[in-house]
């Protein structure tokens, strides 16, 4: 009983804080909401008896993704008046667009094929089960090929990323290596040859 409570409290809070972050209208607030959700969702996590990935998400997300969006947005201080210049003309698409994907998600992860009829609670853990072991050998052993194919992908987005927004101008001031090892002494120093002056 204590665990359902749980979870519909934790369910409620994720859904409220993520309605909060699509409807207020200061960012800083919407951020404040997504952080709200991201501990919701550790929450429901943590239920599940994944800690790593509950610690995980509060430690990567909330410490330090959500912490140097709120900076950003502090900093940037965006006129919001200006963003929302003809929001009302998208609403009946956005209306539109949103009943069509819950009704999707309801027909396919709604009560008629999930639940504990159909789907059994696992068994507890033992006591000394580890989370992050077992996560660590099913993930370097089992889904080895996917992670390696996930980080290659990222490493590539980083790399389109920084490509697409590298903009060349005059001001840029980009080190040359092949051109830095061909300099000979002459191109560099100049000795020039004075007659000495006498104080009168």
């Amino acid at each position: 009983m204590l665990q359902q409570i749980l979870f519909y409290a934790f369910s409620a809070l994720v859904i409220a804080a993520g309605a909060m972050v699509i409807t207020v209208r200061n960012p800083v607030y919407a951020a404040l909401s997504l952080v709200v959700a991201f501990f919701g969702s550790a929450g429901l996590w943590m239920m599940l008896e994944a800690e790593f990935l509950a610690i995980a998400l509060v430690l990567v997300y909330v410490g330090a993704v959500m912490v140097l969006f709120l900076f950003v947005v502090m900093m940037l201080d965006i006129n919001i008046a200006v963003l929302r210049e003809g929001f009302a003309r998208y609403v009946p698409v956005a209306v539109v667009f949103a009943v069509l994907m819950m009704v999707s998600i309801t027909l396919v992860v709604g009560p008629r094929h999930f639940g504990l009829e159909f789907v059994a609670a696992p068994p507890p853990a033992d006591p000394d089960y580890n989370n992050t072991q077992a996560l660590g050998r099913a993930l370097f052993s089992q889904y080895l090929l996917p992670f390696e194919a996930a980080a290659v992908v990222l490493l590539v987005a980083i790399i389109a990323a920084i490509a697409l927004t590298l903009r060349h101008t005059r001001q840029t001031k980009a080190p040359k290596p092949e051109r830095q090892v061909q300099v000979q002494r002459n191109d560099r120093l100049r000795i020039v040859k004075m007659d000495a002056e006498k104080n009168t």
